[in-house]
C-alpha cells in the first residue's frame, strides 16, 4: 500500500470529537479506533498526519492519565 492510499485510508474512518473539545474549533483532537489500533489526529487537518497506537499501549496511556496503575 503507499503512502497516499494509506492516508486515503486513514481519513476515511469513523472519526470521534474528544468530548472535551469545544465547538469555537480550536484545539481539538479526534480519535478513530480499529481492530488493534488507535488512530489520533488534529480535528483541523482532517487528512493530515495521524499518530497511530496498539490499542494494548493506548490503553496504558488512558490509565496512566485517570492516575490508574
Amino acid at each position: 500500500m503507499t503512502n497516499e492510499q494509506e492516508a486515503a485510508r486513514l481519513c476515511e474512518l469513523s472519526w470521534h470529537k474528544s468530548s472535551y473539545s469545544g465547538s469555537g474549533g480550536g484545539n481539538c483532537v479526534e480519535v478513530a479506533h480499529t481492530a488493534v489500533t488507535v488512530h489520533v489526529r488534529d480535528s483541523k487537518e482532517q487528512c493530515g498526519p495521524v499518530l497511530s497506537v496498539p490499542s494494548h499501549q493506548w490503553a496504558g496511556f488512558i490509565r496512566h492519565l485517570a492516575g490508574e496503575r
